[in-house]
């Protein structure tokens, strides 16, 4: 009984609404992530985890925490701090991977307490300085599910005796003070523990890179230590060093920037290594005696060395390789089979890409029966025989770009039946109408350059799945053969003027999602007028990414697509004739676009006007965009701005129109909006002084009238968003009594399961979404059998008693129904008597002893993110108890199936 009493009290304690806006952390969901990936390179967050932070200039670490969600699962801190408390970072449960790069820091016992799901904690410091880091013994000892550990450039000679959790399975250890690998161990005396494999540690990687004066001659001092794989990075130090370390196995060794001359063949006998990663050394010739101790080797890779030949017999050698790279090297000639004789080599992937070859003898890839990616770009080929195909059968993947390759043999092609991926980008290929691609059934991705003499009709293979296209300047539409591709999803076009003519290309391409403009002229793109442009044809298209060439003299406008879910326009300003635009002149009314990235698009205004068209926007990011002005109709439209709003590289007019910004930024309740403080103004007309950007915008505009009012409209605003909140839930004690008079019929027992049920089925939905309520949900709700189910339903439009309070309804209605029925959708979510709606549902799904049955259904897919905290669907409801609506007829039947399900059980 105390349960269902406390519940009601927890739920009613959580805040409403709360501004999340920082001007030091930037947050992100891990989808997100590619589009602002250079402000997280440094924090090396994983773009898996469902919601990311990145605060910088922190000196207060529980000042900077307040303003990160409790939710967070990576989090990333750059600042000045000195030390960590005991219960740091306890408010966030559910972190997963912790960046911290504060300089010299302490951390105290107990600092990392209470994160029982870190899976990743990385400590940074400056390369050019001298950070330390203090450990206590047991930092690490209750974070029981933590797998990587990295210090990079931070001294650890402080620490010792630093236990390491069981579960690690990388250690990472870069630049740090000890220059013997025999002080590792008296920091972590985990790694040589016992003596015993038993007792002996086991990681999956153990990387020391970046020590140049590192001394691994210390025989045994990582005696036991079972190791999958060593990274050894810029370590100038001998082979032979690492044999004696005492490790009791390694499967894969990388050595990079090592200056050492010569393959470590001992090394590799020594442990019968599988992987070894030689690059950027000083390797210029492979002695044919030391190819013998390398029988045992799976995946060799020699790039970014200086060899010119390869020793006879080198895959003869190693009979289990699988990947050869020998990429940027200086290889002149390839001779991996011998005329053809010896023994088959099970190697699948060969890159000889960046190399100076000239010419491939027919025999070189004879005895690779098995070979499946083949990497040839960015040499000197200019011809190729076409024996040298005869052997690929199982040839997958071929990339010859960037080579001289004026022509190719007619029946090239007939000797890879099973090519999927071929790339033939930057060559000086003149397309022969002998060329037959359409025989080659399996060929999926196809990157291609088109000189100007092409031909005008373009035969390609029906199964493409991707397909890229380079054309040059001057040259004529072409058409394509066959009429449809059934299967094509992305298509890339670049170069000036690139067009596909007048054909109907939605029904050529009936699956694209994904189209790129590359580098084209737009004039024919920035006018919806013009029909002959095959854009406005493809109302299936999802993510669109425009690129122009600096030569249009007007902005694009995309608008018309209605299903588009992902739109980049890039450099379509003029670079002769530059002018400002609006937000409008560039997008149009897109209802389903969720994200919009704007770069170089010369940007001046952004209004409440340009969200009209754009309901489902969740991220706008504007890159490289100066001096943009931002009305103050944004702040009415707040409830419909996008969930995050990312200013990168851009800078605001100092202009006193955009004085209001600030105070929006900090109290937007929904909107994250990221704007760096950096920018400065110039503080007198005349003078060199500058101040950053608020202060000055505070300084100069304070005085005006139009701040002044901004001020006073913007409180009342507040205040009159807010009064229908108060008038819906005031005095809590009506909220408070609905609760308890839940609670005390079901404890009184004075509840009849069925009989005091006026309705079965209480519908929540808000206006926007009231034609579907009509449309679909109600005539099979109330519908006479077969097609209806003869349920009751009570909507609040039309069942509620009229002059009764809208909270007494909204309780009564629901007590009275033995199913509530909330339809979600971004919108319904933003509208005050749903959120309500729900609200009461779900506290009454936990106070109650007999609770009615709560479904949710999902007109649109909603991230957890949009859900208030106060009612985190995932945690309340059951597994089956919610469910996403679809057009799709197959998945329309699945729906009514499940609903039918729910309902009627209870029904009865």
């Amino acid at each position: 009984m105390g349960k269902h009493l406390l519940l009601p009290g927890v739920l009613l304690s959580l805040p409403l609404i709360t501004a999340w806006t920082t001007f030091h952390c930037m947050m992100t969901e891990g989808s997100r992530m590619p589009l602002i990936s250079r402000y997280f390179a440094l924090c090396r967050l994983a773009s898996s985890l469902s919601f990311l932070a990145s605060c910088v200039a922190v000196s207060n670490l529980t000042q900077a925490l307040k303003a990160v969600p409790p939710n967070i699962e990576g989090l990333c801190l750059s600042g000045s701090i000195s030390v960590l408390p005991p219960d740091a970072f306890s408010q966030f449960p559910e972190l997963k991977s912790l960046v911290l790069n504060l300089r010299s820091i302490q951390l105290l016992p107990g600092a990392l307490r209470g994160l029982e799901q870190l899976q990743q904690i990385s400590f940074f410091g400056i390369p050019t300085k001298t950070d330390f880091l203090y450990l206590p013994p047991e930092a690490f000892g209750n974070l029981s599910s933590l797998q990587s550990l990295t210090f990079s450039s931070i001294c650890l000679n402080g620490s010792l005796g630093v236990q390491l959790p069981p579960s690690l399975q990388q250690l990472v250890v870069h630049n740090n003070c000890f220059r013997n690998v025999g002080m590792l161990t008296d920091i972590f005396p985990d790694l040589v523990l016992g003596s015993s494999s038993e007792d002996a540690q086991s990681l999956d990687i153990l990387d020391l890179s970046f020590k140049h004066q590192l001394n691994l001659s210390s025989p045994g001092a990582l005696q036991g230590l079972q190791l999958r794989a060593l990274h050894l990075g810029n370590i100038y130090t001998e082979a032979a060093a690492v044999a004696e370390l005492g490790l009791q196995r390694l499967e894969v060794l990388s050595m990079v920037r090592t200056e050492i001359a010569e393959l470590p063949a001992r090394l590799i006998a020594h442990f019968g290594l599988q992987k070894l990663y030689f690059r950027h050394s000083r390797l210029r010739r492979i002695a044919p005696e030391s190819l013998a101790s390398c029988h045992s080797l799976k995946s060799l890779d020699l790039g970014n060395n200086y060899l010119t030949d390869l020793p006879p017999g080198f895959l003869a050698a190693m009979p289990r390789l699988q990947i050869l790279n020998l990429t940027t090297n200086q290889l002149k000639i390839v001779m991996l089979c011998m005329n053809g004789a010896g023994a088959e080599s099970g190697l699948w992937v060969l890159d000889l890409s960046n190399n100076q070859l000239k010419s491939i003898h027919p025999d070189t890839f004879s005895c690779l029966p098995h070979l499946r990616e083949l990497l040839l770009q960015e040499n000197q080929l200019s011809h190729l025989d076409d024996q040298m195909y005869q052997g690929l059968k199982r040839l997958e993947t071929l990339n010859l770009s960037g080579n001289q390759l004026a022509a190719l043999g007619e029946n090239w092609l007939a000797s890879l039946p099973a090519l999927t991926t071929l790339n033939l980008l930057d060559t000086y290929m003149v397309l022969n109408s002998t060329w037959d691609f359409g025989s080659l059934e399996k060929l999926h991705h196809l990157r291609l350059k088109l000189p100007s003499e092409s031909p005008r009709i373009l035969s390609l293979p029906v199964g493409l799945s991707s397909l890229e296209l380079h054309a040059v300047s001057g040259m004529k539409p072409f058409k394509l053969v066959p009429n449809v591709f059934p299967t094509l999803q992305t298509l890339t076009l670049k170069g000036w003027g690139l067009q596909l003519g007048f054909q109907n290309v939605s029904e050529i391409f009936p699956a694209l999602y994904q189209l790129s403009l590359l580098g084209n002229r737009l004039d024919d793109l920035c006018s919806q007028d013009t029909s002959s442009f095959f854009l406005w044809k493809l109302p299936g298209l999802k993510q669109l990414r425009v690129r122009g060439n600096g030569h249009s003299l007007r902005p694009c406008r995309i608008t018309g697509l209605p299903n588009l879910q992902e739109l980049k326009l890039e450099d379509l300003q003029s670079r002769t004739r530059p002018r400002p635009v609006k937000f409008e002149e560039l997008v149009g009314k897109l209802p389903r676009l969720e994200v919009l990235k704007l770069f170089r698009t010369g940007l001046e205004t952004l209004s409440a006007a340009a969200f009209q068209g754009l309901g489902s926007l969740q991220v706008l990011v504007l890159d490289w965009e100066n001096g943009l002005v931002l009305d103050s109709s944004l702040q009415e439209h707040s409830p419909q701005m996008p969930q995050y709003i990312y200013f990168l590289f851009a800078s605001l007019a100092c202009q006193c129109t955009n004085a209001w910004i600030r105070t929006w930024i900090e109290q937007t309740p929904r909107t994250y909006v990221y704007l760096t403080q950096s920018q400065l103004c110039q503080a007198e007309a005349r003078g060199l002084s500058k101040s950053s950007l608020f202060p000055f915008l505070q300084s100069h505009c304070s005085e005006t009238l139009g701040l002044a009012l901004f001020l006073g409209s913007s409180a009342l605003l507040f205040l009159l968003t807010f009064l229908p909140f108060l008038k819906d839930t005031r005095n809590w004690a009506l909220y408070l009594q609905t609760l308890f008079r839940a609670w005390f019929q079901g404890v009184r027992g004075q509840r009849d399961e069925r009989n005091q049920f006026l309705y079965d089925v209480f519908v929540s939905h808000c206006r926007q979404d009231q034609d579907w309520v009509v449309r679909e949900l109600l005539p099979t709700l109330e519908g006479c059998p077969p097609t209806g189910w003869g349920l009751r339903a009570c909507l609040p439009e039309r069942d509620f008693e009229p002059g009764k309070d809208v909270v007494d309804n909204v309780a009564d209605s629901m007590m009275k129904s033995q199913v509530t029925l909330c339809v979600l959708s971004p919108q319904a979510l933003r509208t005050p008597r749903c959120c309500l709606e729900l609200r009461l549902a779900t506290s009454l799904l936990l106070a109650a002893p007999y609770p009615p049955v709560l479904l949710v259904v999902f007109l649109e897919p909603v991230s957890r993110h949009q859900l208030p905290r106060y009612h985190r669907l995932a945690r309340l409801l059951r597994q089956g108890d919610y469910h996403v609506w679809h057009e799709n007829d197959e998945r329309k039947d699945k729906f009514w199936a499940w609903l039918r399900g729910r309902c009627m059980c209870v029904g009865g």
